[in-house]
């Protein structure tokens, strides 16, 4: 699977601090990357985690998504990044 989730549904506003803050309690968070345009320099809305093991970023996503099965609104969304063939547009390299 890999350690680096991808994260999106956050607002616009949400800094790498506030992510390791988010995640911190539940596992090592080793980066929190902000993804900005390189024109207006304002986030993109997605952000990427990178957790300190593939354990943990396993035990994240499956402990966030048995809380968004339990809410009926829509919040935060974290998937592995490392399975998903395009991000923001741009094929992973193999």
């Amino acid at each position: 699977m890999g350690s680096k989730l991808y994260v999106g549904n956050l607002s616009y506003n949400t800094t790498s601090s506030e992510l390791q803050q988010m995640f911190g309690p539940h596992g090592t968070v080793q980066s929190a990357e902000v993804i900005q345009d390189r024109e207006t320099n304002r986030s993109k809305g997605f952000w990427f985690v990178l957790m300190g093991s593939d354990a943990e970023a396993k035990a994240e996503l499956d402990r966030r998504n048995a809380d968004a099965k339990q809410k009926t609104e829509e919040r935060l969304k974290a998937k592995s990044a490392e399975t998903d063939q395009k991000v923001a547009g741009t094929e992973k390299k193999q």
